[in-house]
């Protein structure tokens, strides 16, 4: 049977649905926060059992909370997660279908890339290419400036990747619909847009989970087929 829900939960929940995407320590204050306002038992190191009684009372609305990894900087966020229509659908109600092909475009450069990274140059190209209806170059420099609001898209230097959010809500649609080229890290397990791959087999790994996995390697080795790691590992002086 699953445990009650307090009000404790509900502002958890509440705070979250309006910020979209929560990072780990965001989160854990929240946890903190909402135990202590409405009395009820608070323990630090439950946040994830706390989540799960969230999740248990949104199961019948299809809804979840969902953790995942930014592959940046390795911290968790927690996103709450639509289970009942595919995240494409969901977008097309804050999207013309112009701004969506430029989405779609956008992410197959993405994760058609090496490295999970598309230019902006290479992205405004694709504007006056699109099917649906064409866009002007100032136009789609807007778009792309929302989705970054919006958090789907992360933008650095001219370099434009998926946000922690869109791969955590995405990450089955892109499995699914880039099947000959997505892949899980071999560490933790989820999506991996940004990553390194061994040479040899092709076994892959988030940035972070690269750094941690050989932090106490004297020669890295790949976890899988033992060859050498020839990509410099992140975070380390050559």
């Amino acid at each position: 049977m699953a445990a009650q829900m307090t009000d404790a939960h509900r502002r958890f929940l509440q705070v979250l649905m309006s910020h979209g995407i929560m990072e780990g320590s965001e989160a854990r204050k929240l946890h903190r926060c909402s135990c202590e306002i409405h009395q009820v038992y608070y323990a630090h190191d439950k946040l994830d059992d706390f989540i799960s009684t969230v999740n248990s009372h949104l199961q019948p609305l299809f809804m979840q909370i969902r953790k995942g990894m930014s592959e940046g900087d390795g911290k968790a966020h927690y996103a709450l997660v639509n289970l009942a229509e595919t995240e494409i659908t969901k977008m097309a109600s804050d999207y013309t279908e112009n701004e969506l092909e430029l989405f779609r475009k956008t992410m197959d450069l993405i994760i058609l890339s090496e490295n999970g990274f598309a230019s902006s140059t290479d992205i405004l190209n694709l504007a006056d290419q699109l099917k649906t209806k064409k866009m002007k170059k100032k136009e789609a420099e807007q778009v792309l400036k929302v989705f970054v609001e919006d958090k789907w898209l992360s933008e650095r230097n001219g370099e434009y990747t998926l946000h922690t959010r869109c791969i955590i809500e995405m990450e089955q649609y892109i499995l699914s619909n880039y099947q000959d080229v997505a892949r899980k890290c071999n560490i933790c397990h989820s999506l991996a847009i940004q990553s390194q791959v061994c040479e040899s087999c092709g076994t892959g790994m988030h940035l972070p989970c690269v750094r941690k996995y050989f932090r106490a390697q004297t020669e890295p080795r790949c976890p899988q087929c033992n060859d050498f790691w020839s990509c410099d590992i992140p975070g380390t002086k050559q």
